[in-house]
């Protein structure tokens, strides 16, 4: 993978490790919280939760659905996940990294690091992993 330009996003949520970690590998979950923006819902989330395994997210934005796909690299549950990520601003070779760390109250410091992106991409991925996480957030206090 080339160096370019990546994104780190943090984010407290109100669950403990292994619920947070576990929403990322169940697409019923997946598919409530990965809206990267107001308007946005998932038509189809697909995941085989193993290294080497593939997952499938196609995301409606503005009345167009946008395939993002990948394949997981690391599973540490309730710790780490990594896994690549391509959309159409992403290349394949882009990657997560996600780590869970226990917090105070039983709560999780999420930490998303996502390498490889194509300048012109890391905005907007910036934004919607943002908002990506603040719904995890959301919906973890239901």
């Amino acid at each position: 993978m080339s160096e370019s330009p990546h994104l780190t996003i943090e984010k407290l949520i109100p669950a403990p490790p292994a619920r947070v970690f576990a929403a990322w590998l169940d697409p019923t979950v997946l598919a409530r919280f990965m809206c990267p923006m107001p308007g946005t819902s998932v038509a189809k989330a697909e995941t085989d939760p193993r290294v080497g395994g593939r997952f499938l997210i196609v995301m409606r934005i503005g009345g167009q659905d946008r395939p993002h796909q990948g394949e997981y690299r690391v599973i540490e549950p309730h710790k780490r996940l990594v896994f690549t990520w391509h959309s159409q601003a992403a290349p394949p070779d882009s990657e997560v990294t996600l780590t869970f760390a226990d917090a105070d109250a039983g709560q999780t410091l999420l930490t998303l690091v996502h390498r490889g992106l194509p300048t012109a991409a890391r905005a907007a991925h910036d934004l919607g992993w943002t908002s990506i996480v603040a719904m995890l957030a959301q919906i973890a206090r239901d």
